[in-house]
């Protein structure tokens, strides 16, 4: 097979990218696969069901998440490997890829079995959240032809061969911005799951309006929106100070708790405040909350435990945030790894554009000229900058109707950021003016 027909088959089987790495002699079935010396890796392939793993006698502290592989085989067929794994070490951190043979009946066997240097592992990202895998010997013509190949844009270990979209995927998604905000006011609106636009008239719907003017429809998949750029919209009152604006990077459910052992019912009730706006009949649990400090009307606090600040690095694979009562009791938590499946693979190529509204005649939005572009983050930066109270929980959790049997219940926890705190979650980041 030639570099030219593989790549057919990648873009054939709904892949805009491949990602080539070199493997090293000890890269094989005995020894894993070893993929990178950080956890920005994440943010890139589309992994599930991470689960921590504490040092047993013999392990050492791991996270294990499941790789949805397939290799690709050489009548253009594909064999489904799903004994895949990514093995997450947080000691060093080092990321590395295990079990790729195991239960597969026609994967690259011979190849990943030796201690080979030079031979190359090509993955590519589908539409549909698959990862398709193939591997070439170091001296196939495929392999020579991938050497000669120049200026390929790179991620770690791995070189990138684009093959979706032959232009600069950052330069389209400005070119589409700059077209918006030149737009001015628009009113509302959201694409439906057949891309059709239909009208929007949430508190939410500045997010939705640009997403349909980016053409981005609603999906079921944790995929970036744009070309491979996660779009977050997000609310000002002032185009020249958008440094206090407040951003929501992600907003999981509690994993652990009161809360998830007795139901957000009972923790409200139990946790929750008389609405401060004086409705009846209504129960809030709100405000921010910040690493060591007790909040002054819920009267928890929050803990950030199985991380070390001072070296960066993760302590415990079972680690938490937890919300805790003056009893020391959790109410409510969220592992690290169930955080780290909410932060990867969207924020690693991450746009903010600002945005205001107006209600008369009809629900409106207009974008801003300013936009933030965030590119490479890492879990470890999320947690270093939880523990310093840049990033906090602020929920929005309210039962309305409190004394009926079937109360109408919101669920919302959310982490936050102010616009000025960041660019300390990204390796780089820029302010870009589309005018």
């Amino acid at each position: 097979m030639t570099l030219d027909q593989l790549l057919n088959l990648y873009r054939l089987g709904g892949c805009h990218s491949v990602y080539i790495k070199p493997l090293a002699p000890n890269d094989n079935s005995k020894n894993q696969v070893y993929l990178g010396g950080s956890f920005d890796l994440l943010n890139v392939f589309p992994i599930s069901n991470i689960r921590g793993e504490e040092a047993g006698s013999w392990v050492r502290n791991r996270f294990k998440a499941d790789f949805p592989l397939k290799w690709i085989k050489e009548d253009g067929r594909f064999c489904s490997a799903p004994g895949t794994q990514l093995v997450l070490y947080p000691k060093y951190p080092e990321v590395r890829l295990s079990g790729f043979l195991q239960n597969c009946e026609a994967g690259p066997t011979e190849l990943m079995t030796q201690r080979l240097s030079g031979r190359l592992l090509f993955l590519g990202i589908t539409d549909y959240g698959d990862i398709l895998g193939y591997v070439c010997a170091p001296n196939s013509g495929m392999a020579n032809e991938f050497h000669h190949l120049d200026n390929l844009q790179k991620f770690g270990v791995f070189s990138i061969i684009h093959i979706q979209y032959s232009g600069n995927s950052k330069d389209k998604l400005l070119e589409e911005l700059r077209r918006i905000h030149q737009k001015g006011w628009m009113t509302s609106k959201r694409l439906n799951s057949n891309g059709q636009i239909i009208g929007c008239t949430a508190p939410n719907c500045g997010g939705y309006t640009l997403e349909a003017e980016l053409g981005i429809t609603p999906n079921g998949f944790a995929e970036p929106d744009f070309l491979g750029w996660e779009i977050k919209q997000f609310h000002t009152l002032y185009w020249n100070n958008i440094s206090s604006s407040v951003i929501t990077l992600i907003t999981p459910e509690p994993t652990g708790g009161t809360y998830h052992d007795k139901g957000v019912d009972f923790f409200i009730r139990q946790y929750g405040y008389d609405d401060r706006m004086g409705r009846q009949d209504r129960l809030n649990f709100g405000g921010i909350h910040r690493v060591g400090f007790c909040h002054p009307i819920t009267g928890l606090r929050l803990e950030l435990t199985g991380f070390d600040p001072n070296t960066g690095k993760i302590l415990s694979p079972n680690g938490v945030i937890a919300l805790v009562d003056k009893q020391d009791h959790i109410t409510a938590s969220w592992s690290f790894a169930s955080l780290l499946t909410h932060w990867n693979r969207k924020h690693h190529q991450a746009c903010y554009v600002p945005s205001q509204s107006q209600k008369d005649p009809v629900l409106q939005y207009r974008f801003g000229r300013q936009v933030l572009l965030g590119e490479g983050t890492d879990f470890i930066l999320f947690l270093k900058q939880m523990y310093e109270g840049t990033i906090y929980y602020d929920p929005g959790i309210k039962m309305e109707h409190v004394v009926m049997n079937h109360p109408k219940i919101k669920r919302r926890s959310q982490f936050r950021i102010q616009c000025r705190s960041l660019e300390s979650l990204y390796k780089d980041f820029e302010t870009v003016y589309l005018e």
